[in-house]
């Protein structure tokens, strides 16, 4: 019985070509792409899963407490996962459910040189002695308990360990330090551990642990400073921990455990599972994901898949008429219902088992494409494996059974004297469903085509927003705070500023877009009184608000006529001004205040400019001028003959500042790496749009390639009485152009507010037009005609005598 089933189906398939081809290839790329989308969705919600105790390891946030008679629409302060060292040892000392501390200081971009070879190696962190206790971070060589004990040792990733020592042992050799960020960490660091490169699916990464009692020997008062602000803690707790519970401890631990900080000061806890997808902190060590993203991914996954499940259910069930004879004939000669059904979902399971091997083939070529689109790297091994193939078997099943449930259930129900006869009251409801499915197919393709319209259009919003300040034609040096560079800056400046080809520099601790450190800044505000606020702070040299093009709205900027603005004067943004109460900039302006030990007086306010990312509001800013904080130098050069420019700028450097190598980039390219995951979003979001609306048009040719097949007969006699081609094509093509138009009513309100919620992600957000919506139908009813008309006017074509000749 069996033997015969699979004979027919092979029959079958031989039979109608053309529609086994659109059927097996259009489900097996829907397959294909639901399978790579979930791999990625599946990545991301990987993040730190790999760490053996990662369901009791949390982080500490900190920030204000909301305060009493905040107005619905007001912002709240935001909660950082950076903050002052004394907090783990306490909650360490005070609370037995908390196991282990771990403490880190900020990201630190080193020095490093051993032999010839002399790198800066980017994300260094001064890491506490307990790391290995808490993380599951593999060490290779050395011992995990006494690896960051002592002062001046480091632990190399093996990567960087390759990089100065190739494959020499590396245990106790010596790297020399040089002093990053006023750290006076420069020195000769012996290497006491190489561990395992940190997995790329972890929500931050380095390259190399320095022991944090090498900070602590030259810096021993900030760990006992709670308002300074250079540490983040995560803890390992007892099984039995309760999150909430232990938070409710927290406002009586700050009473009794701080010192220095303010009243309205709060403590959080963040599991490490919620870390790179649900966090809602700043300055956060590494990147984030995104919760929204994973579910815009995942439900264009499902639409790939019930697109290509549309298309193979719609042929099935337009061909299943043509074998209601057969039917027909097996009934009368004894064949019974359960046969059948068995007979049809089997047709359909083989059909499907065809299309997952086409799957597995297009995943295999299209791994590449998908490493390249989403800027990770997924190995075969990443595709199928245990989580994968029961995953891909349940598609196969579930499409096979749901693709054969028409043609097995309604077919085998037929009464036998009936179809033989020719009368057959099931195809007008087969041909309801299946315009329901069309409808339902181009409803999905339409919301896809107004939502990468929209990605599109914001995207270029982030682009061509003006920022503010000028970042066009930047050169940005970075020299990494070296001593020697911030002490000879004038002589640099000048000699850079003398070629032609550099309008103009400026040093400063800060760029947009780069790291900026936090500062408790008090000004006498609107009632007279000295008020305090943690702001964001951008070290600056004289000339860095000319340079920058910033817009001065109140007061002036720093003057060298002025030879006490180094120590007692201020600048900041309006946002500012109006944090301290000044509704007007220029009221600011002659009012005292005080910063890390600098007091004076506000001499000037610049429009608000936005140094951080559009997906955040343009925060309360100061820029107080230090000469000899400096990190970046950055020129504003000409753009003709850019690589002799470099070339120049190189020879002064070499020359000035031989001791650090020649670091550049240009400012808007950094300042653009802060959207990197939107860009990787929109190559995604657009590359799987257009892949369903092509298998959505597959599908829509095999609907109309046998819908023209029915009608032939009824084409030859039209041709015959002197119907053109144009009213033919017309003919075969407005019934699927009114569903069209009805999927156009459905898919607008459901994307434009799926679309909206997606842009909530943004501060600065484009609008939603109707047009845009508009213009997707538009296309939707272009692509579907051009896919209708290929075959309509083949159709149309045909030699009438052909088509009548059996009548």
């Amino acid at each position: 019985m069996w033997k015969n089933y699979l004979k027919i189906a092979y029959r079958n398939l031989l039979k109608k070509k053309v529609y086994s081809f659109i059927n097996i290839v259009g489900l097996g790329v829907g397959m294909a792409c639901c399978v790579l989308i979930f791999v990625f969705v599946q990545d991301e919600l990987s993040y730190d899963n790999y760490h053996e105790k990662g369901d009791r390891i949390y982080r500490l946030t900190h920030g204000s407490r909301s305060p009493e008679g905040l107005k619905e629409g007001d912002e709240m302060a935001p909660f950082w996962v950076w903050h002052n060292a004394p907090v783990g040892p306490a909650m360490k000392e005070e609370f037995p459910e908390v196991e282990k501390i771990v403490q880190f200081s900020g990201r630190a971009d080193l020095l490093l040189s051993y032999g010839e070879t002399t790198l800066q190696e980017d994300g260094v962190f001064f890491m506490d002695s307990t790391v290995f206790d808490v993380f599951s971070w593999k060490l290779l060589q050395g011992d995990p308990k006494t690896a960051l004990v002592a002062p001046f040792s480091i632990v190399l990733t093996e990567s960087t360990a390759k990089k100065y020592f190739g494959d020499e042992y590396a245990l106790g050799k010596t790297l020399k330090g040089s002093e990053s960020a006023g750290r006076g960490n420069a020195g000769d660091y012996t290497v006491t551990g190489v561990m395992a490169d940190v997995p790329s699916n972890s929500h931050f990464t380095f390259n190399a642990l320095l022991s944090l009692s090498t900070f602590k020997l030259s810096n021993p008062r900030v760990f006992d400073a709670w308002g300074y602000v250079d540490f983040y803690t995560y803890f390992l707790v007892n099984e039995g921990f309760n999150p909430e519970a232990f938070e409710a401890k927290l406002p009586d631990f700050i009473k009794r455990r701080s010192t220095d900080v303010g009243d309205d000061y709060a403590i959080k806890v963040e599991a490490l599972k919620d870390v790179y997808l649900r966090t809602t902190a700043q300055r956060l060590p590494g990147e984030t994901g995104s919760l929204t993203n994973i579910y815009v991914f995942s439900m264009i996954g499902v639409f790939i898949l019930i697109i290509a499940m549309i298309n193979f259910m719609n042929l099935s069930t337009a061909r299943s008429m043509e074998r209601a004879k057969e039917v027909g004939i097996r009934k009368a000669i004894g064949a019974d219902r359960r046969s059948l059904i068995y007979q049809f979902l089997g047709e359909s399971l083989i059909i499907v088992f065809l299309a997952a091997l086409v799957a597995i083939v297009f995943v295999s070529v299209a791994l590449p494409m998908m490493n390249d689109l989403t800027g990770k790297v997924f190995a075969i091994n990443q595709v199928v494996n245990w989580q994968t193939v029961p995953f891909f078997l349940g598609i196969v099943l579930v499409v096979g059974l749901l693709a054969g449930s028409y043609p097995a259930f309604v077919l085998s129900s037929f009464q036998p004297v009936l179809i033989l006869k020719g009368i057959n009251k099931s195809d007008a409801k087969g041909a309801f469903l299946r315009k329901g499915l069309v409808v339902f197919q181009f409803s999905l393709s339409i919301a896809l085509i107004a939502g990468t319209m929209i990605v599109y259009t914001q995207m270029g919003h982030l682009l061509d927003k003006d920022m503010g300040f000028d970042k066009k034609q930047m050169l940005v040096l970075d020299y990494n705070y070296d001593e020697q560079v911030n002490f000879m800056s004038s002589a640099l400046k000048s000699e850079m500023e003398a070629l032609p080809s550099v309008t103009s520099a400026a040093f400063s601790r800060s760029v947009p877009g780069s790291y900026f450190p936090n500062a408790y800044t008090t000004i006498e505000n609107s009632d007279g009184e000295m008020f305090g606020q943690a702001q964001p702070v951008f070290q600056v040299g004289i000339d860095f608000v000319n340079h920058y093009d910033l817009e001065l709205v109140a007061g002036r900027t720093y003057s060298r006529d002025y030879p006490s603005d180094s120590s007692s004067a201020l600048v900041l943004n309006e946002a500012a001004a109006k944090q301290y109460g000044y509704a007007n900039p220029a009221d600011i302006v002659g009012k005292k205040f005080d910063q890390w030990g600098r007091a004076g007086e506000v001499i000037g306010v610049v429009k608000d400019f936005n140094y951080i990312s559009l997906h955040r509001t343009i925060e309360p800013l100061t820029l107080p001028f230090e000469p000899y904080a400096s990190r970046y130098l950055s020129l504003k050069v000409t753009l003709e003959n850019l690589p002799a420019t470099i070339a120049q700028i190189q020879a002064i450097w070499k020359k000035l500042a031989p001791q650090r190598p020649f670091l550049y980039s240009f400012l808007d390219e950094d300042f653009n790496t802060q959207y990197q995951s939107d860009f990787r979003f929109r190559k995604i979001f657009t590359t799987f749009s257009v892949l369903a609306i092509l298998i959505a048009c597959l599908g829509l040719l095999g609907l109309a390639t046998y819908t023209a097949e029915q009608r032939t007969k009824e084409i030859g006699v039209r041709k015959v009485l002197g119907a053109d081609v144009s009213s033919i094509v017309a003919l075969l093509s407005k019934d699927f152009i009114k569903l069209v138009l009805v999927a156009i009513f459905i898919a607008t309100p459901i994307s434009w507010y799926a679309m909206n919620q997606w842009l909530e992600g943004f501060a600065y957000q484009v609008p939603v037009h109707w047009w845009t919506f508009g213009i997707a139908g538009i296309l939707a009813v272009v692509v579907a005609l051009t896919t209708i008309s290929f075959q309509s006017i083949k159709a149309a074509l045909m030699n009438p005598v052909k088509s009548l000749r059996s009548e």
